[in-house]
Parts: C-alpha cells; structure tokens; sequence
C-alpha cells in the first residue's frame, strides 16, 4: 500500500513542526521550499518530474565559440573584389589591354562590355574606395541573406548603371564599379530604413553610410573614369531591389 503524503516536517531553522503544503515557517519566516507542491484529486501531491535532457551539441567548428553560431567567410564578396584586383593585375602586366574589356565611346554596341567594365580600373584611388564599398556592403548583404544576393546586386546594379549611362551618353570612358558599389550599398540599407519608419531600433550607423554614399556618388568628380549616371542609375537599382530583399527572409 502506497504511503500518503507527509503530515508535517521539520523547520531547519527552529525545529517546529509545520505543514509540507507552505513554502515559509510560520514561526521563525525561514525559506522551506521555491514553491508549495500541487496536489492531485483527493489530496496526493505530484511526484517531482524527471530533470529535462539538455540536447547534445555538435562538435564545434574551428574558430566557434559555444552557444555562438560562427559567422560564414563572404566568399562570394571575397571572390568580386579578388576579381577586380586580379583583372588590374593583369591589365597593368601587360597581359592585355584595358580596351579588351572596358566600355568606351567606340564600344557602346557591345553591351556585354557593362559587366566585364565594372572590374576594369585605371586609377589606384578610384579602385580603392570602390572595393572598399563593394567589400563592405556585399560583406553585410551576404552575412544577411547568403551568397547569392551580393552577386545578384553587383552584377545587375552595376550593368545597369552602365547601360543607363550609354542611353545617356555618359559612357565614352566608364570603369569601374561606382553603380555597382552604390547598388550594394542601397540594397543593404533599405531594410533598415523601412524599419526605422516603423519606429524599430537596430544598430545600423546610417550616419556613416550616408557619408559612404555621398563619396561614392562625388567619385566622378575626382576621378574620369567615374560615370556619374552609371552610379545614380545604379544606386536605385540597388533600392529597388533592396524593397524585394527586404521582403525575404533572411538567414
């Protein structure tokens, strides 16, 4: 025959016999128990469930800290500025020319050339500020929504800024990946920005990227191989499809 409940137990603190069914002694306030047992139809309390089995974690991965999930190399950033660098590399050894893969006034029928110029630079400091920009916003589109989505905004902000500034006669000499560096950068910020019209709080520095944009958009201005309307043009590619980005879920 099963035992029914205990009739009384002992205060630690004063030795008095007290109810099981309190959490504190009535006579001296010491702590019994966190809280009063539940009680069963006719008066039984439940028995203590089994402790939970915490799930067994993975073996960790190089460079990830428990409970932390390791961030994923942008490689698909990586691998667009190594692109340009190589291609500058190359066109600066002598192995072929800039003609070959730039747009210019006598090129601009051979639309192909809108992507094979965005990684075509003649300028040291042009080619720096912009892969900067690529690198930084392509780093954190890709942290946000995978591989695919910088290449996706590179190459089609990019070309499509250059194609703009061949219908607007703006492409007798564009290099380089100004739309292309504007494109990343729209696209990445347009999540937060809808966000903050919602009154959302995150952690973006907006302050900071509209001074990247403004220098990405006075590139031309330092640089002539800089188009001014395939940076533009490319920049709102970028927040056109930073709305549909913005839309998905992310990683």
């Amino acid at each position: 025959m099963a035992s029914g409940p205990d009739l009384f137990v002992v205060c630690r603190s004063c030795g008095r016999e007290v109810s099981p069914y309190i959490t504190e002694c009535p006579y001296c306030g010491n702590r019994l128990r966190k809280r009063a047992p539940k009680l069963e139809r006719g008066g039984t309390p439940k028995p203590p469930k089994p402790p939970r089995r915490r799930p067994s974690l993975g073996r960790l991965k190089p460079g990830e800290i428990p409970g932390i999930r390791a961030e994923r190399r942008p490689y698909a950033t990586i691998a667009l500025v190594l692109a340009a660098l190589v291609v500058t590399l190359l066109s600066n050894a002598g192995v072929y020319s800039e003609d070959e893969l730039a747009l210019g006034a006598p090129f601009t029928d051979e639309y192909w050339r809108a992507a094979t110029t965005l990684f075509v630079y003649g300028q040291t400091g042009y080619e720096i500020v912009a892969l900067a920009a690529v690198f930084l916003f392509g780093w954190l589109l890709e942290r946000r929504h995978g591989p695919w989505a910088p290449l996706l905004v590179f190459l089609v902000g990019g070309a499509g800024g250059m194609l703009i500034a061949i219908a607007g006669g703006d492409a007798d000499r564009a290099l380089g990946g100004n739309g292309a560096a504007l494109a990343l950068l729209g696209a990445w910020a347009v999540r937060d920005l809808l966000g903050r019209r919602r009154s959302e709080e995150d952690d973006s520095d907006m302050l900071g990227v509209l001074v990247a944009a403004v220098v990405l958009v006075l590139l031309p201005l330092a640089s002539a191989e800089a188009s001014a309307l395939a940076g533009l043009g490319g920049g709102v590619i970028g927040l056109l499809l930073g709305l549909l980005l913005a839309r998905l879920r992310e990683r």
